[in-house]
């Protein structure tokens, strides 16, 4: 039976990056060593790093005055880095979600925090609006993407102060405007390759203007002055993200996968509404193309179990939703094509038909 990947991540990846690795990991281009096994000083793998790093400025159109690291510790290590790096007297915050939060609670760590709206009231379910920017903070945090309540801020903001992002779960969805941005960051296990690399897109200004000491490992200068080679970085992890880029590449690029991602949640989003058993969570105006969150109505709710192994037995891996909104989440990463959401739209109606 064919499997259909919606987990939130580690997620799908494209197939042909996965065979290529799978062959680097034996017989890295004829070399006789793994991937896993080859110096990271070596002229084979300051290829790929090279390579890598070229990918991700074609394909996000990064500008000369920004650099690109390949880090460890996930986004979660990054919520610390950011304030430790950049917080000088005040920061100021969105908060969407469990991710954003947990962001806020580590830069309070660092000195003033202002949250400046937050869509908590209504268990996260839409992006907040019309708040205002302190333009006297050091900077101002967002989360383009929250993967547990399943909305999403899916165009670049004008900022009055440097503007910082995760975007662990939409980059390379869409066409981003860097210029617009201080810093980007994020895990990869959700578009551009495996858990264990974290990037980071930096603007090189903005660094150098808080007086307090930084720890070597969690000063962003130390990297940029390596090149990502301070220390050992995840060799593995960042081929497959270079071979993940370059599918991306080849497909034709965030323009083209941005319409297809559109085309894969339209497809789900419009099943969903228009049934008699499902609905979605998030507000229609904040709905995330990454992650679809859904639940039961009232009448079906003992059903979701029920519905949770018919989707199982159809194929469907990963779709149950987080414990903190329960229902259903399905992940529609880049690399999923658009026959599974239609294998999930085709199980749900099959059920709808068996049971409504």
């Amino acid at each position: 039976m064919k499997k259909h990947n919606f987990n939130a991540g580690p997620c799908i990846l494209p197939d042909v990056a996965l065979e290529n690795t799978a062959k680097a990991v034996v017989d890295l281009d004829g070399t006789g060593l793994s991937v896993l096994t080859i110096s990271h000083r070596s002229k084979e793998f300051d290829a790929i790093i090279e390579e890598t790093k070229a990918l991700w400025r074609e394909l996000l159109n990064i500008p000369e005055n920004y650099h690109i690291l390949f880090l460890g510790g996930g986004a979660s290590l990054q919520f610390c880095m950011v304030p430790y790096n950049l917080l000088q007297k005040k920061a100021a915050y969105l908060d969407t979600g469990t991710w954003a939060s947990k962001a806020i609670k580590e830069a309070k760590l660092f000195g003033e925090v202002e949250v400046v709206a937050s869509s908590s009231d209504k268990n996260y379910s839409y992006i907040p609006k019309g708040f205002n920017i302190p333009t006297d903070a050091d900077y101002f945090h967002i989360t383009t993407n929250n993967t547990i309540y399943g909305t999403e801020i899916k165009e670049d903001i004008d900022c009055p102060v440097t503007l910082v992002a995760d975007m662990s779960s939409d980059i390379m969805s869409r066409p981003v405007d860097i210029k617009k941005y201080g810093l980007i960051y994020g895990g990869a296990q959700k578009n551009v390759g495996p858990a264990g690399v974290t990037f980071v897109i930096i603007r090189e200004d903005i660094l150098g203007k808080v007086e307090r000491q930084i720890p070597t490992m969690l000063n962003y200068k130390t990297h940029i002055d390596k090149g990502s080679m301070f220390n050992t970085p995840p060799c593995g992890a960042i081929y497959t993200m270079r071979e993940t880029l370059k599918w991306l590449k080849g497909i034709g690029g965030v323009e083209k996968i941005n319409e297809l991602n559109k085309k894969k949640a339209e497809l789900l989003y419009n099943a969903i509404d228009n049934s008699k058993m499902f609905v979605g969570t998030a507000e229609k105006d904040s709905r995330s193309i990454m992650n679809v969150c859904f639940v039961m109505k009232p009448d079906y709710k003992e059903k979701e179990a029920e519905f949770l192994e018919f989707a199982k037995n159809a194929g469907m891996v990963g779709i149950k939703g987080h414990r903190s909104v329960g229902g259903f989440r399905a992940s529609i990463y880049n690399a999923l094509p658009i026959e599974s959401v239609q294998a999930l739209v085709d199980c749900m109606k099959e059920f709808e038909k068996q049971n409504a």
